[in-house]
């Protein structure tokens, strides 16, 4: 006892108390515990900024919930920032809460914040995390960080650097680190016993590995060293011998050795620095986990937090959590699986020479006993329960930037709570809590905080609807600490932001998409900015390219405007302008394209045509019938033989859908493009443009089409054919299984006998009558008018609605 006192520091004259862990170990965690409460210590002396000294108290407060982690970050910049995540089972957590609790002074000893953000200006400005494994040295893996404790390996000689757990693993005969950790840790009761055993024990090892692999070979670390040893010196003169330290395992060896105070501070002189602020912020299990990019993190958070816990049967307890999960997922699991998983886990450990059932037995056990040998639901128990999406909370009078409280003050008033699970969130946009929740996650989108993500709404598809998937993330704490830049609400800082990024914008279609967003975040102060940018870019740019990818955006907002109550008038007036400058510019920009620029310029067709559509339902004082303009703008390019195919028979088909002209004429022009004269290729892309995005129906209930589709394609002469074979594969290739079946079943049964022009036969296709039952259709009528809101009496409006419908309902139901 008094050798393991004496190596320990605990013997008379042995200096402080070293306390080596591995960070987010819960056996060093137990085991710091034991030793603290052993030597009760007059001060604690742990890793980490010194900084944070004046918010350890906040760690005693009701509101605080660990996975928590200190934020630092830089004045002048705040996306340069750095964490220190704890756990509840981190070693230091356990210690600051040891120390609030028998009133005894906690102080972080590694170098200060300010020279470690300093350093990002030499490495890259990504969120710097901190805090790893005891045998971690000093670069984290993750997140692009810089130095600072979390590596996954030691640095050592030569640039060359060491995983020290793995080569104590591999020395023991272990290939896995975890696994060995866990047999010689976790299960055998690290802090039982003997309290400064285990700490004599990683001490040793840690020594004995920095003599064989090196102590130095990164500069940032031998400078770290030196800090720490200088504030231990510092302690001991103002406490005495009575000083607990707790660093990770690995810098043990370097704090015990013996150097001078000129040495130590000759290496810190001439250190870059940056002024700073620091405050607590939420984390999360998932965020520890090495597959969320935490390279210092730990494989299964959400296991060592039930080992840390439940240190008595926790086999037991943690196959009955894995029961009830499954439970709730709709399996049946019985006690009778817990008892035989149990049974099962407790073989393997033996056979496998393991003191007790790991994480690897247990989850073989689930695996064969409760999931029947899937790995299916075995990745659900990994992420729900071994990962696990537990965070944290931080008490209101943690220090925080004026953005952030006034964002945790609308998160309150909307209820709106941050979440570590991703969720789905429906927003019915005609409520005000709804519609208040949807303009705080756009502006919040817009300041670069992306709390949330638009999704696709399965239930409606009015615009009185949204979507949202939340998932909060620690990082977006850094983001919103950035974003305060720009104002100390988030509707001043999106409507700064907003105004900025309209004025610094490059193409047109990124100032469109920000009117957009304008509206949506509900930003009216910002809106006359944009739109004088948006005014002067559409005058200027004479590109029908990006005019055309600016209007649909425009169109839309015309459409939120409506149900969000914006007064869109200035933006309708814009969209109105640019729609007649693309009806002028799209005839001579679409002459003369390659097949790749005139793909592109179909797409154009359609989004144009669409925003037309919708802006023909908006009033344009002195810009005329637009609807009736784009019709004729798509009948010049129809009839042009310096059009490309795609796009004159993408004008065609889109003249056909909306009636203006008659099916004969499509037939026509159908007939006409796939004439001998033209080249197979051209004839090849109008089909795609005509019968390309659900055009099959068409086809299927039109075999003039049909026919002269088929007649083509057989005429096709063979050299020609392997030229145009992908692109009509393409093409049907997009059809329904159905379409393409009644397709197939019409061309293998050829064309039928009987007169008519183009194609038209006397019977109709199979299913199909000859002619309209007009007594069938009118039977439908009375549902059709209830559906379209017309009136019983079938007069005014609705009667050409109803004709039209009811030969359709007629052809249909034959």
């Amino acid at each position: 006892m008094a050798g393991a006192e004496q190596a320990a520091g605990r013997g008379p004259g042995a200096g402080p108390l070293l306390l080596g862990v591995r960070h987010h170990g819960p056996g060093s965690a137990r085991a710091v515990r034991a030793a603290l409460d052993a030597a009760r210590p007059r001060v604690v002396l742990i890793e980490g900024p010194p900084e944070a000294d004046a918010l350890v108290p906040l760690a005693a407060e009701e509101g605080m919930r660990p996975p928590v982690a200190l934020l630092a970050h830089a004045v002048d910049e705040p996306g340069r920032s750095a964490f220190w995540p704890l756990a509840g089972f981190s070693p230091e957590w356990v210690a600051i809460r040891w120390a609030l609790r028998h009133d005894v002074p906690a102080r972080f000893i590694d170098l200060p914040a300010a020279h470690t953000l300093a350093w990002q200006r030499e490495d890259t400005g990504t969120p710097e995390e901190h805090t790893g494994t005891p045998e971690e040295g000093s670069a984290p893996e993750g997140e692009g960080a810089p130095e600072g404790e979390g590596a996954q390996a030691a640095p050592v000689g030569d640039g060359v650097r060491v995983d020290p757990l793995a080569a104590l693993a591999e020395a023991a005969g272990y290939d896995d680190p975890e696994r060995w950790w866990e047999d010689v840790v976790e299960h055998r009761g690290m802090g039982d016993g003997d309290p400064y055993a285990p700490f004599l024990v990683l001490e040793e090892a840690m020594g004995a590995l920095r003599e064989t692999y090196g102590s130095g070979g990164h500069d940032r670390d031998l400078v770290r060293e030196a800090y720490m040893r200088l504030q231990v010196r510092a302690a001991v003169r103002e406490f005495g011998e009575d000083v607990a330290v707790v660093c990770g395992a690995w810098h043990v060896p370097a704090l015990r050795r013996k150097a001078t105070v000129a040495a130590d501070r000759s290496l810190l002189k001439g250190l870059p620095k940056v002024r700073t602020d620091m405050t607590w912020v939420p984390w999360t299990h998932r965020r520890l986990a090495r597959s969320g990019g935490y390279g210092a993190g730990i494989d299964s958070p959400g296991w060592y937090a039930h080992l840390f816990a439940a240190p008595d049967r926790p086999v037991e307890r943690w196959l009955t959590k894995v029961a009830g999960l499954l439970r709730e997922e709709d399996r049946i699991v019985s006690s009778a699986h817990v008892i035989e998983a149990v049974r099962l886990a407790e073989t393997l450990a033996a056979m496998r020479g393991r003191p007790l059932p790991g994480l690897s037995e247990t989850t073989d056990a689930v695996r064969a006993v409760m999931c029947e040998g899937s790995d299916v639901p075995l990745a659900l128990v990994r992420d729900r329960l071994v990962v696990g999406d537990v965070l944290g909370e931080v008490p209101e009078s943690a220090p925080a930037v004026p953005l952030q409280r006034d964002l945790a003050r609308l998160q309150r008033r909307l209820r709106l709570k941050p979440e570590a699970s991703e969720r789905e969130l429906e927003l019915d946009l005609r409520g005000e809590t709804d519609a208040g929740r949807s303009r705080l996650l756009h502006r919040l989108r817009l300041l670069g905080v992306g709390w949330g993500e638009p999704a696709a709404s399965r239930g409606s598809t009015g615009t009185f609807r949204e979507t949202w998937r939340l998932r909060w993330e620690p990082e977006l704490s850094v983001r919103v600490a950035e974003a305060g830049v720009w104002g100390t609400t988030v509707l001043a800082a999106a409507t700064a932001k907003a105004e900025a990024d309209a004025v610094g914008a490059g193409a047109l279609a990124e100032v469109t998409g920000l009117a957009e967003q304008c509206l949506l975040a509900g930003l009216p102060d910002a809106l006359p900015v944009v739109m004088r940018v948006l005014a002067d870019r559409a005058a200027l740019d004479a590109d029908v390219g990006h005019l055309a990818q600016a209007l649909p955006a425009l169109v839309r907002s015309l459409r939120y405007g409506d149900v969000r109550g914006t007064d869109t008038a200035a933006l309708a007036g814009v969209a109105a302008g640019l729609a007649e400058r693309i009806f002028v510019a799209l005839p001579p920009a679409c002459a003369v394209l390659d097949a790749d620029a005139a793909e592109e310029m179909r797409r154009h067709v359609n989004a144009v045509h669409t925003a037309v559509g919708l802006l023909g339902d908006t009033p344009m004082a002195g810009h005329g019938d637009l609807p009736a303009r784009w019709h004729g703008v798509l009948g010049v390019l129809s009839g042009r033989d310096t059009v490309p195919g795609v796009v004159r028979g993408r004008a065609v088909r889109l003249l056909l859908d909306d009636g203006e002209i008659e099916q004969e004429r499509a037939a026509r022009l159908m007939g006409l493009a796939l004439s001998p004269g033209t080249p197979p290729a051209d004839a090849a892309a109008w089909i795609e443009g005509f019968v390309g995005g659900g055009g099959g129906m068409l086809l299927v209930h039109d075999e003039r089409l049909l026919a002269l589709v088929d007649d083509w394609l057989t005429g096709v002469p063979a050299e020609a054919f392997t030229d145009v074979l992908p692109l009509l594969r393409r093409t049907f290739s997009a059809y329904e299984p159905g379409v393409r079946r009644s397709l197939g079943e019409l061309v293998r049964r050829g064309p039928r006998q009987g007169g008519g022009p183009a194609g038209v036969t006397a019977a109709g296709p199979p299913g199909f009558g000859a002619d309209l039952d007009r007594e069938r259709a009118d039977a439908v009528l009375p549902v059709l008018r209830l559906l379209l809101g017309l009136g019983p009496d079938g007069t005014g409006a609705g009667t050409a609605v109803e004709k039209r419908s009811g030969e359709e309902l007629a052809a249909v139901a034959g």
